[in-house]
C-alpha cells in the first residue's frame, strides 16, 4: 500500500488515497458516472483523508440520497464522494490522482444501470 495524492481541476480540494501501486478501478455506466467519466476507486473510509478544500465542496444527491456526491465548488469537479455501494466509504476518481504513483491500473466494467441486479446483497464489497 501506498498514498496517492489527487484532487479537483483547480486544486482547491486535495485528497490522499491509500492504495496499491497497481490499482482497480471500476468503470461505471450507471446516469451520473458515464456522463463524467468516472473511474472508482473505492476505499473504506479510514484509508481517505481529505487534506484540504472541505469549505469549498458542494454536495448533490439523487434516488435514494445514499450517495454523496462532492463536487468542487469552483471548479466543478467531483474528485471523490460517497458512493451508494460503500456507504462507509469513499470513491476516488482515478482520473483525479496526480501522476507518478500508480503504476498499473485495471478497469473493470460495472453495470450500475441495473444497481440492485450488481449488487445483490444491497452494497458491494471492498477488494
Amino acid at each position: 500500500m501506498i498514498t496517492h495524492r489527487g484532487g479537483c481541476h483547480c486544486g482547491r480540494v486535495r485528497f490522499e488515497v491509500t492504495a496499491p501501486a497497481k490499482i482497480d478501478v471500476s468503470d461505471c455506466n450507471c446516469s451520473i458516472c458515464s456522463k463524467a467519466g468516472y473511474l472508482h476507486l473505492v476505499v473504506p473510509a479510514e484509508r481517505f483523508k481529505l487534506v484540504s478544500g472541505a469549505d469549498a465542496l458542494t454536495t448533490y444527491t439523487f434516488n435514494t440520497g445514499t450517495a454523496k456526491h462532492r463536487f468542487c465548488s469552483v471548479c466543478g469537479v467531483k474528485s471523490f464522494y460517497v458512493p451508494r455501494s460503500h456507504p462507509d466509504g469513499f470513491s476516488v476518481n482515478a482520473r483525479c490522482l496526480d501522476a507518478g504513483t500508480v503504476e498499473a491500473m485495471n478497469v473493470v466494467k460495472t453495470n450500475g444501470r441495473e444497481w440492485e441486479k450488481q449488487y445483490p446483497k444491497g452494497r458491494g464489497e471492498y477488494r
